[in-house]
């Protein structure tokens, strides 16, 4: 079968692009120390800036010249596009982070945002790379690659009573994990749906499985 290539930027720009995307692994990392306030205070303001220079490389040509020198490389074409005004990756994820945080317990933010990092760009690379057979919208070399990343990912985040149970809820979180990057191709920005459909997924399952357990007063998970 013929390799899929779903990437709309060169590989080596996506490597790039993914390196990036990694060093947002700082989040869940940083957020595991600090309380939920402090955390949602410093991802408002981050937020807000990204947003401001987001919006603002539209509204004035002179700034987004200077925007597309040094960034226009990483970007995809519905990234560029003027009319649409659509948001980069970059400023999604600060998105993410500050609604996910403002959500979800800590010890679920952290698996399902460390899923959306590490899952996504693995995912992203291999895809492109190795990607012969279509799954959905996407390659299952891909997806495949998603899921088992984030199973992966899930054996090292933090647990609040380390049960067994508790893996299976990451396990079938990395599975709904998988699936919506796949499907939200072209639909929703993924840096957004992963890591809510991730969450709410693990939060049901918690509160299903797990009742008894205090997610919300488990400020910092064992």
């Amino acid at each position: 079968m013929t390799q899929i290539d779903n990437g709309t930027i060169k590989y080596k720009d996506e490597l790039f692009r993914k390196l990036i995307h990694l060093t947002s692994l700082s989040i869940p990392i940083v957020y595991y120390f600090i309380s939920k306030g402090t955390a949602a205070l410093i991802l408002a303001i981050l937020t807000g800036l990204a947003l401001i220079i987001d919006l603002t490389r539209y509204l004035h040509p002179e700034i987004g010249r200077i925007f597309y020198k040094i960034f226009g490389f990483l970007l995809r074409p519905h990234e560029l596009d003027h009319k649409k005004k659509n948001l980069n990756g970059a400023t999604y994820v600060l998105i993410s982070a500050l609604i996910s945080v403002l959500i979800f317990p800590k010890v679920i933010f952290i698996s399902a945002f460390s899923i959306l990092i590490i899952g996504d760009s693995l995912a992203a690379l291999i895809g492109r790379k190795f990607g012969k057979r279509k799954f959905l919208f996407k390659s299952f070399e891909g997806t495949l690659t998603f899921f088992i990343s984030a199973c992966i990912v899930i054996l090292f985040t933090p647990k609040i009573g380390g049960f067994k149970e508790e893996y299976l809820i990451g396990f079938i979180g990395a599975f709904v994990g998988a699936i919506v990057e796949n499907i939200s191709f072209r639909l929703i920005d993924d840096n957004l749906s992963i890591p809510l459909s991730v969450g709410f997924t693990m939060w049901g399952l918690y509160l299903a499985i797990l009742p008894n357990l205090e997610l919300i007063l488990s400020n910092v998970p064992r």
